[in-house]
C-alpha cells in the first residue's frame, strides 16, 4: 500500500494535522505538517483548527496536545510510545514529594505525565527553562522535576540550588564521555553539541549545549562543517535535510554494539502505524477532566513566559 498517499487523503478528509517530534523516523518527519520539538509541537496543539491531531511522539506529548485542545481528538499511532523519563517520576511519590518541602513552587519539565503536571506551577521545556527558571525571584525556593541532569545543568548556570528530583532519560544517560573523546580524534575538525539531558561528563566535553531545536539551529549558523551530535539520532535526518553539505556524526552510547543512540520509544510509530491510526482514529488520548482542569494553567503559563 502507498501509505503517504493514502495518509495525505485521509488526513484532507477528515481536518486532520499530524505533529512529529524530532526523533521520529525520517519518513514520519517527511509527511507531518508540523516536525518540532515539544515547545513547538504544545504551540501548535494550542491554536491548530483542525478537527484531529495525530502526534507522533511519545505519550505525554499526545496528553499535552489534549490538554490544550480538549474539544479536538488526539490520536498517537502506538500507545505503548511512552517516555522513561516520564515514567521515572510517578504522580503519587512526586506528590509527596512536594509535599514534604512546603513553600517550594514547582517546576517540571514537559517530559512528564498530565498528573505530575496537575502538581506544577510552571511547566518548561529545554528551550525554555533558563528563562523560566530567571523569571523567579533569586529567592524563590524551587523543586525541578523529573531530569536531575537538566536541573543539575541548570543550576550551574544560574547560580540556582533548586530541588531535584531523581530522574533521568534513558537515552540521554547512556551517552558515553570517553567514546566521545575517541570519536573526536576520529574527526578533530568536529564540534561536539550536546542536549542538557545528558550527564555532566558528556556536558563537559561539549562546545555547544542546547535543546533539540537550538542544535538544529545551531548547526544552520555554525561555519563548522563537522558535528558529533549528543541527543536522540533521530534530530539528524532534519540536520542532514537542512545542511547536505555538513558532516553529522550521531554520538555513541555505552553500549559498545552501537554506533547511534536511538529512543525505542519514540521508534514504535511507523508510517503503516500512523495509516492505520488515521484511518480508524485510535488509539486516542484521554485526560481526565479533573486533571486537565489543573494541569492546563502550568503550561499556559510556559507559553506566555515563552
Amino acid at each position: 500500500m502507498d501509505w503517504k498517499a493514502e495518509i495525505n487523503r485521509m488526513r484532507k478528509e477528515k481536518n486532520a494535522i499530524i505533529m512529529a517530534h524530532y526523533y521520529q523516523t525520517g519518513d514520519v518527519q517527511d509527511i507531518a505538517d508540523y516536525v518540532g520539538d515539544s515547545l513547538a509541537l504544545a504551540q501548535w496543539a494550542a491554536k491548530t483548527t483542525a478537527d484531529i491531531i495525530v502526534l507522533c511522539g511519545v505519550h505525554f506529548m499526545g496528553e499535552t496536545a489534549k490538554i490544550l485542545s480538549p474539544d479536538k481528538k488526539v490520536l498517537i499511532p502506538d500507545r505503548n510510545a511512552g517516555c522513561s523519563l516520564a515514567d521515572s517520576c510517578p504522580a503519587g511519590e512526586f506528590e509527596k514529594f512536594v509535599k514534604a518541602h512546603p513553600g517550594y513552587q514547582v517546576i517540571s519539565y514537559v517530559n512528564t505525565t498530565a498528573a505530575v503536571k496537575a502538581l506544577t506551577d510552571v511547566v518548561v521545556t529545554s528551550t525554555n527553562v533558563r528563562k523560566i527558571v530567571d523569571s523567579f525571584p533569586k529567592e524563590a525556593r524551587l523543586i525541578f522535576g523529573p531530569d536531575r541532569n537538566l536541573g543539575n545543568y541548570i543550576n550551574s548556570i544560574t547560580g540556582r540550588q533548586m530541588l531535584l528530583w531523581d530522574g533521568a532519560c534513558h537515552v540521554h544517560e547512556q551517552f558515553s564521555a570517553e567514546k566521545i573523546v575517541a570519536l573526536k580524534k576520529e574527526y578533530p575538525d568536529a564540534e561536539v553539541i550536546a542536549h542538557p539531558e545528558c550527564k555532566q561528563p558528556v556536558l563537559t566535553i561539549a562546545d555547544f549545549i542546547g535543546s533539540t531545536a537550538a542544535l538544529l539551529r545551531y548547526t544552520d549558523e555554525s561555519p563548522k562543517t563537522q558535528f558529533i551530535v549528543t541527543t536522540e539520532s533521530g534530530i539528524i535526518h532534519k540536520m542532514r535535510r537542512q545542511n547536505p553539505q555538513k558532516l553529522f556524526i550521531p554520538a555513541p552510547p555505552n553500549d559498545s554494539t552501537c554506533a547511534c543512540n536511538e529512543c525505542n520509544f519514540m521508534r514504535l510509530n511507523t508510517m503503516e502505524k500512523l495509516y492505520k491510526c488515521l484511518r480508524d482514529e485510535k488509539p486516542e488520548i484521554s485526560v481526565d477532566p479533573e486533571i486537565r482542569e489543573r494541569a492546563v494553567q502550568p503550561i499556559l503559563r510556559m507559553l506566555e513566559l515563552s
